[in-house]
């Protein structure tokens, strides 16, 4: 091979940081999301005071008669928005599920059972099979939210050094899957499957279709299709870890003192013991929620076809509630035999520690609501929805198309909004409601936006977990700055942007199921 020119290289290097830079620096001017949808809401009370008196020819189907835009600014509906402002908000469809899902999660992690467990898991892993089952356990620790940003990304650059391989190799490939297999779920659902499907539900329900205003949808409508994911984002940070990324880094010396390196210690008597319970307790509920779910006559299926996967079955409407109970147990297992946890008071502080974590969420979930609903009531969601399907309709693209669209639409979008579910708030207020006007189920609008907003994720600075990266890799190469990290990760959200997106297509082309309870066209073929 050719050496190339170090100047030219050099030209290369610097189109890229500016180009990098000015993605920074428009992404920083960007209000927060919070803000964002306050601004938005304003707008929108704007626009349907503005377009009020306009007369359009698309017919509501709702009414059967031309849609009208609803004046936000009247007196009648302003006061009816703030008389249901606090309905508003906590009628919110994601705002329980996430907050009911983080209370066992957090006890779970308040008292070590996930990273007794993620630890345990990378100590007995041969070397062969370092790098694969370190980018699995990146996407099982999704289970705990943020968890794998702060121990299972720092864990890695310890385990490939101690195995005498790079260090940062570690960091890209437990990056890789805890942020770039972010929608992946290693058989375990994240409580980002119902804070999604919430935000799904409330865009399907703007739509103009009489029967969206009842539509339910699955917390684990792409169940199927994130844990099938899971194995390409394995096999894809696996072979550019081991056959790209690693040889690229070997000019690359670590020149941080042994010395102030951190270790990854073994688990301790203590620690292996109330692991073992805590396993035990996890697989007991697990055996114990089968049994009692198997008979044709068990109270968790449906009350009107027995079946267990049916929307209306209490089984399906009991998953966030399931998901508390999984980590509950366990956690509290592992924190008395473990000796973290003391007494109930320890338990109880676990969950306050979880909901203090979620105090941004909250504030951010109110104005998204408040958004939401104005959206809705004012009619230009069911307006642009009519309008974006008609074009749609006129161009004719392919299918395949439309799905690759919404792929680089949200993976643009990424680039400049960080949190996963203010972008879907943003962008699924209008695609969802628009592709169910084409006969698209929200399941798919929905899987197609997961894809796009993983693959990029370790290639935006604006990820809020971006610097705290950086901070690790400065441990072993201290001259590691921002674009070292893009530069680093950029292969890797290449191609799962790609694969992932070939991925998807493969399961609509062949029918696959996505999830639980989920189909391809709207309304749903029987």
């Amino acid at each position: 091979m050719k050496n190339i020119p170090e100047e030219t290289t050099e030209k290369k290097a610097g189109l890229l940081n500016r180009a990098l830079n000015g993605i920074e620096i428009v992404g920083n001017k960007l209000p927060d999301p919070a803000v964002l949808f306050a601004l938005l809401l304003a707008a929108v009370w704007v626009a349907s005071w503005a377009m009020s008196n306009v007369s359009f020819s698309e017919l509501d189907p709702r009414s059967g008669q031309a849609i009208q835009i609803k004046n936000l600014l009247a007196p009648v509906a302003l006061t009816e928005f703030i008389s249901k402002l606090v309905n508003t908000f906590v009628t919110f469809p994601p705002l329980g599920v996430v907050l009911v899902a983080m209370l066992g999660l957090g006890v779970a992690e308040y008292t070590g059972f996930i990273n007794a467990g993620l630890r345990s898991i990378l100590n007995v892993t041969p070397k062969i099979l370092l790098t694969p089952v370190l980018v699995g356990v990146g996407v099982l620790s999704h289970v705990a939210v943020d968890a794998g940003y702060v121990l299972v990304i720092p864990l890695g650059a310890v385990i490939f050094y101690a195995a005498g391989r790079h260090p940062l190799a570690g960091i890209a490939a437990a990056f890789a899957g805890v942020s770039g297999g972010f929608s992946a779920t290693f058989f375990v659902p994240s409580s980002l499957d119902p804070l999604l499907a919430g935000l799904t539900q409330a865009a399907a329900r703007l739509s103009s279709d009489p029967a969206a205003a009842s539509i339910v949808i699955n917390p684990l409508n792409n169940y199927f299709f994130t844990t099938a994911s899971t194995f390409l984002v394995i096999i894809i940070g696996w072979v550019l870890t081991d056959k790209f990324i690693e040889p690229r880094l070997k000019n690359t010396p670590v020149d941080a003192d042994p010395a102030d390196l951190p270790k990854m210690d073994a688990l301790t008597p203590n620690e292996r013991k109330g692991l073992r319970w805590a396993t035990f307790a996890m697989v007991a509920s697990l055996v114990l929620l089968v049994w009692s779910a198997l008979p044709e006559t068990s109270a968790w299926r449906s009350p009107t076809n027995a079946q267990l996967t049916h929307s209306s079955a209490p089984l399906m409407q009991s998953i966030v509630a399931i998901i508390f109970v999984f980590f509950l147990i366990p956690g509290v297992v592992y924190g008395y035999v473990a000796g973290t946890a003391n007494n109930h008071r320890d338990i109880i502080k676990g969950m306050s520690q979880a909901m203090s974590g979620m105090g941004y969420y909250i504030v951010m979930a109110f104005f998204c609501a408040q958004f939401i609903f104005a959206f809705g009531q004012s009619n230009l969601g069911a307006l642009f929805a009519i309008k974006g399907a008609g074009l749609l309709k006129e161009m004719a693209l392919p299918m395949s198309v439309t799905l690759i669209g919404i792929v680089i639409l949200t993976s643009s979008v990424n680039l400049l909004v960080g949190s996963a579910s203010a972008k879907w708030a943003l962008i699924g207020a209008v695609m969802v409601p628009m592709l169910m006007e084409l006969g698209v189920s929200p399941d798919l609008t929905q899987a197609a936006y997961r894809v796009g907003d993983s693959s990029t994720n370790i290639v935006t600075p604006l990820l809020p977990y971006f610097p705290l990266i950086v901070v690790f890799c400065r441990r072993y190469v201290k001259s590691t700055g921002i674009g070292t990290l893009i530069a680093l990760m950029l292969p890797y959200s290449i191609a799962m942007l790609v694969l992932w997106t070939c991925f998807l297509l493969g399961f609509w082309a062949l029918d696959i199921p996505l999830g639980i309870g989920s189909t391809y066209a709207y309304p749903a073929v029987p």
